[in-house]
């Protein structure tokens, strides 16, 4: 499944920010954008990898519902 985020990159000193407009905690850090966009995709399939173990665990016992959620923005 392709999913689409918003990366934001800015130049701070030596180094590039970079971070993900829509999710919180997903940021990262290179010495060049390039190093920047490659850590932010790494660091968004961490945050949203560790999210999926954690409500799978969260949410193992009992009765919920789970469904695809869409919105245009």
């Amino acid at each position: 499944m392709t999913r689409e985020f918003t990366a934001i990159y800015k130049k701070s000193g030596k180094w590039y920010l970079g971070w993900v407009e829509e999710i919180p905690g997903v940021n990262t850090q290179g010495k060049t954008l390039k190093e920047a966009k490659e850590n932010l995709k790494e660091a968004l399939l961490l945050i949203l990898e560790t999210n999926k173990l954690i409500n799978k665990k969260e949410f193992s016992k009992g009765k919920f519902i789970k469904e695809s959620v869409s919105v245009n923005t």
